[in-house]
């Protein structure tokens, strides 16, 4: 499926209202209820635009076409939920409220809701949960509004988990009420596999959840294996909190990357909703063990802060200007880089944080010794951390090859050297079960290859 923007930028092309702002196309991308077409046209409806009488017919029967089927498209981020997932705050918080409880349960049952999925991994599934069994002393009224609201506690199953050859990495595919799947993945760091900055890693062994925040994503980066797959849904904050409970029963998680599929700032409310639960009872994270990824959704970026400060903001930038942006990302045509930057400025005054750059390596693409020094260039005002990523080159994606090892040593050297700019070289995990950046497309795992090179944590990145 492809992304939002082209379709706005051919809506443009077949009309150009006269009263059409010059703001709306950058609003474009939001998950409002209105259709992309409507946005461009500004707070004018369709009976009131300007058009020539001899194009007004058939331009009018199109874009209603077209506005029908992007409302549809937005229905699926609209899902009737079936089954409700007590990890949803805000639904038990008004279920709470309606009935008079204390919200001070609210914890309680979450504590006793993790401890259980965890020790019952590997048993099946019961259909009618036994509230007064698995969460001991509540009040009796309160069990019933649990068993008449919350039928079981978590919404989705986990279905399959599958492990690296080297026991690094865990890919959990997890199967939502309506059929269908995310991902999840655990990486497992070692301290005692190798050094950092030249100084011994701190810290014991640690592990690190990279969760999903939809169901395939819009975005349509030429290069991801999850765009590839077109957006079908939004996840609820309860289903995306599921995946660390998920997680937590193989291993103690320590951070949260939102590097999965799909893009958080396009589901924004409910990624902040879960991020929150994420920091409380009986998960207790902190926020600068969290960090959201995004390509640059501009809006959402100027509010995270004031949300959820102290979180890490990692952003997809891919490309060192406009024109290579817009290449491989086609939703970059809505986020110009100029403003994006001054975004990125604003959020770093406010939040005095590092900023973790994600750059993908795309021989012949944007891996050139000139890119590197554009890159310099664009960031040599910022505390960041660039984080070079080696492309994952899979079944769909063969139109690009990945950038040599020597061409990425040079790019690091030019940007560490010359502008003093802290980079790593992402070292892969999981490949051999398609857990690694950028192949996250619900898909069964590959034969093993094995992974035994040591890792940076995004812990090491941001910290």
């Amino acid at each position: 499926m492809e992304g939002l923007i082209p379709y706005i930028i051919d809506a443009i092309r077949k009309e150009k209202p006269r009263n059409m702002k010059s703001h709306t196309l950058s609003h474009s991308h939001s998950n409002s209820s209105e259709c992309s077409y409507h946005l461009l046209l500004g707070s004018d409806s369709f009976n009131h635009r300007r058009i020539t009488a001899a194009t007004t017919s058939s331009h009018a029967a199109n874009n209603l076409r077209n506005c029908k089927s992007r409302r549809l498209e937005r229905k699926k981020g609209r899902r009737s939920m079936g089954l409700r997932s007590v990890l949803d705050g805000g639904e038990l918080r008004r279920e709470f409220e309606k009935s008079g409880f204390d919200p001070k349960f609210i914890p309680i049952i979450w504590k006793h809701v993790n401890a259980n999925v965890i020790a019952n991994v590997e048993e099946e599934e019961e259909e009618d949960w036994d509230w007064e069994k698995r969460v001991p002393s509540l009040p009796s009224s309160l069990y019933s509004l649990l068993r008449s609201n919350f039928k079981t506690p978590l919404s989705s199953s986990l279905h399959s988990v599958f492990h690296s050859s080297d026991n690094l990495t865990s890919k959990l595919l997890i199967k939502l009420q309506n059929g269908a799947f995310v991902e999840a993945v655990i990486m497992r760091y070692d301290t005692r596999l190798g050094k950092y900055g030249g100084k011994p890693r701190p810290g014991g062994p640690r592990a690190t959840l990279c969760i999903s925040s939809q169901v395939g994503c819009k975005m349509g980066c030429k290069f991801c294996a999850t765009g590839s797959m077109g957006f079908k849904n939004n996840l609820s904050s309860g289903e995306i909190v599921e995946q660390l409970i998920h997680a937590s029963a193989f291993s103690q998680i320590r951070n949260v990357v939102f590097m999965g599929m799909g893009e958080p700032l396009n589901n924004y409310s409910a990624v902040v909703e879960a991020v929150r639960i994420m920091t409380r009872l009986p998960f207790q994270l902190s926020l600068k063990r969290i960090t959201i990824s995004t390509v640059g959704i501009i809006h959402a970026i100027n509010k995270l802060h004031d949300d959820l400060p102290g979180l890490n903001l990692a952003v997809s930038l891919h490309a060192p200007d406009q024109a290579i942006r817009c290449q491989i990302m086609p939703a970059a045509r809505a986020f110009p880089l100029e403003k994006l930057m001054d975004s990125l400025h604003q959020y770093q005054r406010k939040s005095l944080q590092k900023i973790l750059i994600e750059y993908i390596m795309l021989d012949a693409v944007n891996d050139e010794e000139q890119h590197a020094h554009q890159l310099g260039k664009l960031l040599e005002t910022f505390e960041v951390v660039v984080n070079l990523i080696p492309f994952n080159s899979i079944g769909t994606l063969s139109q690009f090859k990945p950038t040599s090892a020597q061409k990425v040593s040079n790019f690091q050297k030019i940007l560490r050297g010359t502008y003093n700019i802290r980079t790593t070289v992402r070292k892969q995990m999981g490949q051999d079960i398609s857990g690694a950046c950028g192949q996250l497309v619900v898909s069964m795992p590959n034969k093993s290859l094995g992974n035994a090179d040591p890792v940076t944590d995004i812990e090491d990145l941001v910290s």
